[in-house]
């Protein structure tokens, strides 16, 4: 098996058809042995009626139906583990996608790239999904330092490799290139040709872009500190820490200060001084960042047991070691 195509939905039922002819075009003209896996993420119309009837019209045709809606990231997923090729590309079930860009797609990835990203440079999408799109885009790339730009594409290529080390929850699928090239995988962008959306509505509202941002800390944790998370907690708890000790130490050499050189008239009164409660509360909190650093150090710890925190590409000489 060549290529597998992921498509997940969701109540998609009035483009799967058109959708499924024009892939089978494409692989009919370049010669490609593939599948189409469509994964339908708990649809409420007839979309799995029609991916079971394509399947028995068409052998590549291959389907996952979820119980409910579990979410797009789980939808991925599973047809990843599913999938049987050595190239996985991703693509949305609502035609926006340009099945005739696959062969593009895996030009670019011959040429070293472990994942293509697709970047929708002229969209048709209204000016309240842009937008705020291209803000998300600028900070994912400025925190991350994987600048693409269109992280929310839907069509994406992949080697299957990739996904021995890369485990989607929640709703991480957008961050998949960030994910592999912090791994070591390269990452590379083509721009794609984005078609109006013909058929229903689009099922993402702007709640997507506030689990988006959250999510993007949750990725540049991981990516940045997973292996290491006391460098972070650690350094947090260290400086607030200290900050609280300083004040107070500066607090009590004013009280004792005051007592060695001044009359009682003018003593210095810690009580309801709200810098003692900002440096004992500075210092508690950097012990408990601190503590969490452990903790979390020992959750990696064991987790590197069976999971190694390295990516290997290759090999040489190495087969009786």
């Amino acid at each position: 098996m060549q290529l597998s195509i992921v498509i997940p939905l969701y109540d998609e039922e009035a483009s799967l058809r058109q959708l499924h002819a024009e892939i089978a075009e494409v692989a009919e003209t370049n010669g490609y042995e593939m599948e189409i896996l469509f994964v339908d993420d708990g649809s409420t119309d007839g979309s799995w009626d029609l991916v079971e009837q394509l399947a028995r019209e068409d052998p590549r045709v291959r389907g996952v139906r979820f119980r409910r809606n579990f979410g797009k990231a789980a939808a991925l997923n599973a047809g990843f583990e599913a999938a049987q090729g050595e190239i996985v590309i991703t693509m949305d079930a609502d035609l926006q996608d340009d099945p005739k860009e696959i062969p593009k797609f895996l030009a670019l990835l011959g040429t070293g790239f472990d994942v293509v990203s697709g970047w929708k440079q002229v969209r048709h999408d209204p000016w309240h999904k842009v937008i705020p799109s291209r803000f998300f885009n600028g900070m994912v790339g400025f925190m991350t330092g994987v600048k693409l730009h269109d992280h929310n594409c839907g069509m994406k290529a992949y080697r299957r490799e990739i996904f021995e080390e890369v485990h989607l929850y929640g709703e991480l699928h957008r961050f998949v290139p960030v994910l592999a090239a912090a791994r070591g995988y390269r990452v590379g962008e083509k721009t794609i040709d984005h078609r109006a959306r013909r058929f229903g509505r689009s099922k993402y509202g702007f709640t997507r872009f506030v689990k988006g941002f959250l999510d993007l800390f949750t990725v540049w944790f991981i990516t940045g500190y997973g292996q290491r998370p006391q460098h972070l907690m650690g350094t947090l708890g260290l400086i607030a820490f200290t900050i609280g000790s300083v004040l107070l130490a500066w607090l009590a050499a004013q009280w004792c200060g005051s007592r060695l050189f001044f009359s009682p008239e003018n003593y210095v009164h810690l009580g309801g001084k709200p810098a003692v409660i900002y440096g004992v509360g500075l210092m508690l909190l950097g012990g408990q960042l601190l503590s969490m650093g452990i903790i979390a150090e020992l959750f990696v710890a064991y987790q590197n047991r069976t999971s190694k925190g390295y990516s290997v590409k290759s090999r040489t000489n190495m087969e009786d070691r």
